[in-house]
């Protein structure tokens, strides 16, 4: 954590409202940008953003500083941003990979999740973002490189935007099994990964619409 937001923090932590009113002017905007993009609704990025600082606030007294502020705040508006998708009936993959304790891979918004477990789930989150990141770079870099741009738009549509198969398959004028060729290569990659790198109680089934 950068000198800035550790005394930002401590002013927070001691009560200081005007601390407090200074850390959301600092990353208001950027976590209203990074939730309106990915929902294409101001009104609902709005939400979000409350409630990704009501979040931060009740895992403050389990906060971990080793984890960046930015981080860690923006692992928070990640899960608040999954919920507010599936509410609207689409499917994220990616980021969000890790069911919760309570394997429903929900989670409940505020004060209804202890802050203790809100803070583990969201650091735990920052490890999977960057194991399945860097699978995802490596993938891309292939891609890329060898021109297979099929895969690279399917992606896009699977994973970031969470199309389903058909929806896919209509988009790019591909069969519904050559979409789910492309998305069970991934899937077994991001297993592989996961494997190595000893991360556990992903949610596959989710991931692939298969069981796992």
């Amino acid at each position: 954590m950068n000198v800035d937001d550790r005394q930002l923090l401590n002013e927070i932590r001691r009560g200081d409202a005007g601390a407090w009113e200074s850390l959301i002017r600092r990353y208001e905007g950027r976590l209203q940008a990074f939730a309106e993009v990915r929902l294409n609704d101001r009104a609902s990025a709005q939400d979000v953003v409350q409630e990704t600082f009501l979040g931060f606030l009740t895992s403050l007294p389990n906060y971990d500083e080793r984890t960046p502020l930015e981080s860690f705040l923006f692992a928070i508006a990640a899960h608040k941003l999954t919920d507010a998708l599936r509410r609207s009936g689409r499917r994220p993959l990616l980021p969000l990979l890790i069911a919760t304790e309570s394997g429903s891979g929900h989670e409940p918004a505020g004060r209804d999740r202890k802050a203790s477990s809100l803070a583990r789930s969201a650091e735990r989150n920052l490890v999977v973002e960057r194991v399945f990141g860097d699978c995802m770079r490596g993938l891309i870099q292939s891609w890329f490189s060898r021109g297979e741009f099929e895969r690279l738009k399917c992606v896009e549509l699977l994973f970031v935007l969470g199309w389903s198969n058909k929806d896919v398959a209509t988009k790019l004028g591909l069969s519904e099994q050559v979409v789910a060729n492309h998305k069970s290569f991934v899937v077994q990659k991001l297993k592989s990964a996961a494997t190595a790198a000893r991360i556990r109680d992903v949610d596959w089934e989710q991931i692939s619409g298969d069981p796992a």
